[in-house]
């Protein structure tokens, strides 16, 4: 975790390559050290972040009033930031009466807050959760006794939760995990409160700045999806092609439990939808004879999209699972113990996430969940299956080798797509799919789900979802389109792929929905654009590769000449 120091260093430069969110901040105590930390923390993220800072305790003033600062400009996201410090004065100063009743006078605030915001603005909103201070008036007894401030601060904290579950702009920034990691005498000292009204720590504000910065970067799309692991002494302790099966350690007895609780955190990211790959130097067989045969194992190999056991270099055998995956490697994450073989991977692979592991496997989770690695700001059911269609795509790699060209092995796929506006089912996925898409997608314009039912139900919008089937598996919802409509044009607000389907024709099968359906909508021309950023290169061509022709910044295409395109994928 790096220093406050450290964040603000990363303010001396503004890469070219980074990409600009513009963040206000509103806070009840003085945030000006955390204003920074977060700039500098975005910079790790790969973000500019344009800090808008409101005057010292104006939350009120600022959201409520129309004409305030904070509504001069739209911003990306505003965080708001209450201190618990100043809810134990308000407490304090409450009739006895009205105490037991406070967490939902605070909550009714926090409801007023973000309304006002969003009926002004289209930002996401950040807002901090209350970090616990028992005031030890009734010490134990406080967990019994609604009238505490300890009772009324857990009540607030969860009703908080359940809002947000309600308001998908809404994002919790957990405060009270930091400070349970850190201890509350590290994350807060008496002495800044005092003397400068400050309710972080010096050594609190970069982790807390850290965790801001990943929710923004995952606004932007920019997260991790992919955990690699190693086996040996990473998985389990032990050697398994040294020791044998029966010799490694995993369990419920000594140091095996440590290695056992790793694999449990990894088996749940696989369920949250990370992709989990294997990446061991070892022979292929007796890697994977652990998750055959050992007891004791959490993970099968069910849970592995990608299994690469050999003794080839590491970072080549990474490269190959990318290649196999189709994600960027600023996606991924690579956890090993070994520090020599950490330290190829940083060297050849910059962009992969190689986090130091603590010399003792007792410490490893700690130090993981200190560095939350998987941010993220949606989640979906689909996610939870991602396994398995990372696990088909692998089946479609080697099954492609069969074939003496593309035009064969696509034939043998037998794919189906089934083309349809949005509805009301797929409104989630939509958005996730507008939240995270980097590389195919033209524009990188981001929605939120309120946004993409407004447009779906919008007559100024036509509206495409495609969702691909071939004879190995269901690829699931796999390319988007909104196409704005303006007189005899239509312009391509969006449109975007999943990466998994790249080279399989879905381009050119869009491209023939979209032409159809503008055209029976009275639309002669479509209108493109692309936006460069650093990570949809791959797309710089794609209207010249679909035969749209250059108008300056914008590609047009004649719906009244235009043929459909040759595809191998045939429409439900």
């Amino acid at each position: 975790m790096k220093t406050l120091l450290e964040l603000r260093k990363n303010l001396k430069s503004a890469p070219d390559d980074h990409v600009s969110l513009d963040l206000a901040l509103l806070g009840d105590s003085a945030t000006q050290h955390l204003g920074q930390a977060i700039r500098g923390a975005g910079h790790e993220f790969g973000l500019n972040i344009n800090l808008w800072e409101s005057d010292y305790d104006q939350i009120d003033l600022q959201v409520f009033s129309a004409n305030s600062d904070l509504y001069q400009s739209d911003r990306d996201a505003v965080m708001i930031f209450q201190s618990s410090e100043k809810l134990l004065k308000e407490f304090n100063k409450a009739k006895f009466e009205e105490r037991s009743s406070f967490a939902e006078l605070v909550l009714g605030r926090a409801k007023d807050l973000v309304r006002s915001i969003r009926s002004r603005m289209s930002s996401n909103i950040l807002f901090c959760n209350f970090v616990e201070i028992n005031d030890e008036v009734f010490g134990n007894y406080s967990n019994k006794v609604p009238d505490s401030f300890i009772f009324q601060l857990r009540r607030l904290n969860l009703a908080l939760m359940e809002y947000a579950q309600e308001c998908p702009e809404l994002h919790i920034i957990d405060l009270s995990t930091i400070q349970n990691q850190m201890g509350r005498d590290a994350f807060f000292h008496s002495s800044i409160y005092i003397n400068a009204d400050m309710v972080l720590s010096l050594d609190a504000i970069p982790r807390v700045a850290m965790r801001v910065a990943g929710v923004l970067a995952a606004f932007k799309g920019f997260f991790k999806k992919c955990v690699i692991i190693d086996l040996d002494n990473t998985t389990w302790g032990g050697i398994i092609g040294d020791d044998g099966i029966e010799q490694i350690q995993i369990g419920s007895l000594g140091i095996g439990k440590a290695f056992t609780e790793f694999q449990y955190w990894i088996k749940k990211l696989k369920q949250r939808g990370i992709i989990v790959a294997v990446c061991s130097k070892n022979t292929d067989a007796i890697a994977k004879e652990p998750f055959e045969d050992h007891p004791d194992m959490v993970l099968s190999l069910e849970d592995i999209s990608v299994f690469v056991a050999n003794w080839e270099n590491k970072a080549d055998n990474i490269r190959m699972i990318q290649k196999v995956l189709n994600i960027g490697f600023d996606s991924m994450v690579f956890l090993d113990d070994n520090p020599y073989e950490r330290e190829v991977v940083r060297e050849s692979l910059p962009a992969v996430c190689v986090p130091d592991l603590p010399e003792d496997p007792a410490e490893y989770l700690n130090a993981l969940y200190a560095l939350n690695l998987f941010e993220t700001v949606s989640s979906s059911q689909e996610d939870r299956g991602r396994t398995k269609l990372y696990q088909l795509e692998s089946k479609r790699v080697e099954l492609k080798k069969d074939f003496a060209n593309e035009e064969e092995f696509l034939a043998n796929l037998e794919m189906v797509a089934e083309v349809k506006p949005f509805d009301k089912f797929s409104f989630a996925r939509i958005a996730q799919l507008s939240q995270r898409s980097n590389q195919f997608n033209l524009r990188t314009v981001r929605y939120t789900q309120p946004e993409v039912e407004t447009i779906a139900t919008s007559d100024s919008f036509l509206t495409l979802q495609l969702s691909l089937k071939d004879r190995l598996g269901d690829h699931g919802l796999v390319a988007v389109v909104i196409g704005e409509k303006d007189g005899d044009s239509l312009f391509i607000d969006t449109w975007l792929m999943s990466c998994r389907v790249l080279k399989r024709g879905m381009e050119n099968f869009t491209l023939n929905c979209l032409a159809e359906a503008a055209s029976l909508q009275g639309a002669k021309w479509l209108h493109g654009e692309y936006l460069p950023t650093p990570k949809n290169a791959i797309v710089a061509d794609h209207y010249e590769d679909l035969d749209f022709e250059s108008t300056g910044e914008k590609w047009t295409l004649s719906l009244e000449t235009f043929q459909p395109r040759s595809t191998q994928i045939n429409k439900k």
